[in-house]
């Protein structure tokens, strides 16, 4: 049998996602040299193969999350955003901690952690999504529509904001761009974005009062400020970033030939990209880069061919937060944007957050899926009453 008749959805999708996870290995293998002989006595060969077990297991997730029908990711949203608040309050309380920020929960069991926000991104994308297909019908009333929707995405983005402002940033954007799509009055928009910006603003001030209780503004402010000075000392990474850039050149040194890698501290995550371009040159940084166009267009094209709701929000909103989040990482890595810690989506090294991508992908697939299921359906009856007509069919 062939195995390829087994794979549905949108053949492009999977041939961009197959192509990343190539890239990611390469990248990956090369740019943790200095992490292996940290940790592991120069052991590359163990980030390798659990890197690409991982990739591989991601690839199994989104193969079976594609076999789904989109329409049960509907109801599931419910559930799994109802888990997505003790989640996220539990990962400040007890999380596992990263540069004074709770962000991962250990699984019991293996040597793995993940982050809560991954699983609720995924939960409140879905859920909006399922709130503006049902409230079609009254999508400009405030109560009735906008209400339901506004309390979940400021209670999630609220919980993750923080330990990971960067990550509440880009869902709460992605909730926007759903928003605007789905047909939710402007100023019903506009009043969000108010309530977003006064949130902020309360944290803020909350924690300059009482700096005791989190220290990750004092971060932030710092990232901004050395950002905006442009200084190689308060910059360390990003200038270690564009010098990889600036000596890779048009077509890079070679698989294997980076030297910042031995420098840049995320060298296999925050900063992996501008490895890319220092071994595989500007022209790789480019296809990277379109290779994500590809994904969002072909995202926007199963949109467009769906006739329901919410498969189209769905699809557009999960591909909008991926390729979002890839842009904010490649724009960190030129120096466009302050330090942000966003990882580059199924390319850096990662454990978890390459499943919940990968999941994601197959959710859009699913749609693509039913779509073609739908397609078929509808030339096999048209095929059928035109041999009716013809006479090609005998009717007992």
């Amino acid at each position: 049998m062939n195995i390829f008749s087994k794979i549905k959805g949108d053949k492009v999708i999977w041939i961009v996602v197959l192509l990343l996870s190539i890239v990611s290995i390469l990248v990956v293998y090369s740019s943790i040299v200095a992490l292996a002989y940290r940790y592991k006595s120069g052991d590359t060969e163990y980030y390798l193969f659990k890197h690409s077990t991982i990739i591989g297991f991601g690839l199994l997730l989104m193969y079976f999350t594609h076999t789904i029908k989109y329409t049960y990711f509907s109801r599931l949203s419910q559930i799994a955003l109802y888990l997505s608040v003790p989640l996220l309050v539990f990962t400040l309380i007890k999380g596992v901690s990263a540069g004074e920020a709770s962000r991962w929960l250990k699984i019991p069991g293996i040597a793995l952690t993940f982050q809560t926000s991954d699983f609720a991104k995924l939960a409140l994308i879905a859920y909006v999504a399922r709130v503006l297909a049902l409230k079609q019908g009254q999508i400009k009333d405030f109560k009735t529509t906008f209400v339901p929707i506004v309390i979940p995405i400021v209670v999630i983005c609220g919980l993750i904001l923080p330990a990971n402002f960067s990550t509440a940033a880009v869902l709460f954007v992605t909730c926007l761009v759903i928003l605007f799509i789905g047909r939710i009055n402007m100023k019903y928009i506009l009043s969000l974005i108010g309530i977003g910006v006064l949130c902020l603003g309360i944290f803020i001030g909350i924690i300059f009062a009482f700096p005791h209780i989190n220290n990750r503004v004092s971060t932030w402010k710092a990232r901004i400020e050395n950002f905006s000075k442009g200084d190689s000392e308060s910059n360390y990474q990003a200038e270690q970033a564009k010098i990889a850039i600036a000596t890779g050149g048009p077509f890079g040194k070679g698989p294997g030939g980076s030297t910042q890698r031995n420098f840049l501290p995320q060298a296999s995550s925050d900063f992996i990209y501008a490895i890319l371009i220092e071994e595989y040159g500007l022209i790789a940084g480019f296809a990277l880069v379109f290779l994500y166009v590809i994904l969002f267009f072909r995202a926007i094209r199963i949109a467009g061919k769906s006739d329901k709701t919410f498969a189209s929000l769905l699809a557009i909103g999960l591909c909008f937060s991926l390729v979002f989040q890839g842009m904010i990482n490649m724009a960190v890595a030129v120096s466009l944007f302050p330090v942000t810690g966003q990882p580059l989506p199924l390319v850096s090294m990662g454990g978890t957050s390459i499943w919940f991508t990968s999941i994601a992908i197959g959710m859009i697939l699913s749609v693509s899926s039913s779509i073609e299921k739908e397609n078929d359906k509808q030339n096999l009856s048209g095929q059928t009453e035109e041999r009716l007509k013809t006479g090609q069919i005998e009717v007992a």
